[in-house]
């Protein structure tokens, strides 16, 4: 009995999930993706100092994005092989570099070096962060990744908050203050990368690719289906949201009679609740299963975004508050699978997932700053109402429970 118990010990500390570490990492990508909320709660202040169109905004938005939705693929493939640990503290640093230029940025090509940095550092951050997220997870995976994104939304959610309180006092040298959250989030990350060093298990990795492959052959075209239903699917999610985090400002100026620093107001609430359905969006796909709740998400946001351009101010805030806690309780969700779906590529499928939203939402944010220059901002925001119904895809992906059977 006595050895019973010592053989199990192993396996139980194998399956815990390290919640300091998870919170920590929150942490981190809280304090990362605030250094990204700036660039687009700058929009409305670059507008005026600058006099930028709506489509040198949207190529700004899209520099940050496609710079770490490419890169982020690449370091997910290369640290599945060759983990990185440092590499979390170094890519901070190049956001530091950046936030740190685009204080003092005095042109529309600065603004898009700096940008370019601070893109450079979220593509080193993101997949390696999903990475500890999985190794600190134990058997509560959708839990733990609903944990490290939370952190992340909530810091997108700060960009409303840091344009009222910072931005529209101090303009563009306010964002010289977030080179001191660059800084703390370097310091946590140097923590965490010492954690992640000693967690490394090199047998464990190759073992789950030899059994990734080995099912990849069996299963091949079931999962290449399936990936390709997930591109739709964060499509039509990072399009929605790049409308609103990056234009429905405008329409509220537009529509509401509002300020700037009222405009962000909507913002705020819409990407607040985005990070409250994050987080409970993991719990909720332990229990009734990830597809479910991939496929709520997104059906369940259409009438609400049906209704929004023709609402008055007030229930505006109503139903953004829906969308946003509804339609992102999949964001965590949809990592999760995708590395369930292609086990022992960790890093590739956090990279592929998060990354691919990133592109996506830059890819919509030139496109939509476009459509907002040739045709104006309310049949814009009507157009992009319908995106939500691309949810019905999730129909074909293989259910929970037919992964599991792949894999046994």
């Amino acid at each position: 009995m006595a050895l019973a118990a010592v053989k199990k010990k192993p396996y139980q500390a194998e399956q815990s999930t390290v919640y300091n570490i998870l919170f920590i990492i929150g942490l981190c990508h809280l304090l990362n993706d605030s250094l990204q909320a700036v660039i687009p709660a700058m929009f409305p202040i670059l507008e005026k100092s600058m006099g930028l169109t709506f489509t040198q905004l949207g190529i700004i938005a899209f520099t940050l994005n496609i710079v770490s939705s490419v890169m982020q693929p690449l370091v997910g493939l290369y640290s599945d092989k060759r983990p990185l640990p440092y590499a979390l503290p170094i890519g901070l640093t190049s956001s530091m570099i950046g936030m740190l230029g685009l204080a003092f940025a005095p042109s529309f090509i600065t603004i898009l070096v700096c940008v370019f940095f601070i893109g450079l550092g979220s593509a080193v951050f993101h997949p390696e962060g999903s990475r500890v997220a999985y190794m600190a997870a134990g058997e509560k995976r959708g839990l733990a990744q609903s944990i490290y994104q939370v952190g992340g939304n909530s810091g997108q959610a700060l960009a409303p908050l840091i344009t009222a309180i910072i931005l529209v006092p101090l303009g563009q040298f306010g964002a010289i203050w977030f080179t001191l959250v660059a800084a703390c989030a370097v310091a946590f990350l140097f923590y965490i990368a010492r954690w992640y060093s000693m967690k490394l298990n090199v047998q464990t990795i190759q073992k789950a690719k030899k059994a990734a492959s080995n099912t990849s052959n069996v299963h091949k075209n079931a999962i290449t289906m399936a990936l390709i239903v997930i591109v739709f699917l964060i499509f039509a999610r990072s399009w929605y949201v790049s409308a609103i985090s990056n234009f429905y400002a405008f329409y509220v100026i537009e529509n509401y009679n509002s300020t700037i620093a009222e405009s962000q107001s909507y913002i705020f609430l819409f990407l607040l609740m985005g990070a409250v359905g994050t987080f409970f969006g993991g719990p909720l796909a332990d229990r009734f299963g990830k597809r479910t709740v991939i496929l709520f998400s997104l059906l369940a946001t259409v009438p609400l975004s049906l209704l929004l351009p023709f609402v008055g101010s007030m229930v505006a805030y109503i139903l953004l508050s829906l969308i946003g806690l509804i339609l992102m309780s999949s964001f965590s969700v949809t990592v999760v699978y995708a590395q369930e779906l292609i086990p022992g590529k960790i890093g590739t499928m956090s990279g592929l997932t998060v990354g691919l939203a990133f592109g996506m939402g830059a890819i919509g944010s030139v496109a939509l700053g476009s459509l907002i220059d040739l045709f104006g901002l309310t049949p814009t925001m009507i157009t992009i109402a319908f995106l939500p119904v691309l949810g019905a895809l999730a129909f074909l992906l293989p259910s929970d429970e037919r992964l599991k059977e792949w894999y046994e």
